[in-house]
């Protein structure tokens, strides 16, 4: 585990559900209020457990989420902070991926936060 590793950063939020070779899933949960450090996910999959709002923050920028629960969204590659900025707790699911993605040329870096379903 890296100093930037969630589970390492933020023992008291992220939870290690399972891990082998090519994923790892984490859980997290927090409350109103609560923030997490500084860390980095790989090309993850975010599962929703709970509703929540919150503020995910990276390098001087910030975007406000609000999620219902049992949404599925892609998360890119990204370190960044969070903050719970509602009044109900965080359950969530990461399930992150150990194997790169494919080489793309032009892309540039992932958007802050997950992204937005797909119709």
């Amino acid at each position: 585990m890296s100093h930037d590793d969630p589970a390492v950063t933020n023992p008291g939020l992220y939870r290690v559900m399972f891990e082998n070779e090519r994923v790892r899933v984490l859980e997290y949960r927090d409350e109103p209020g609560d923030r997490t450090r500084p860390h980095r996910h790989p090309d993850s999959v975010m599962v929703t457990l709970s509703a929540f709002r919150r503020r995910v923050s990276s390098g001087g920028h910030s975007v406000e989420l609000a999620l219902g629960a049992g949404e599925a969204r892609w998360l890119g590659a990204q370190e960044h902070t969070g903050e719970n900025i509602g009044d109900t707790a965080t359950h969530g699911i990461f399930i992150e991926l150990k194997e790169p993605g494919p080489a793309s040329a032009g892309d540039g870096p992932a958007p802050l936060g997950p992204a937005p379903a797909r119709p």
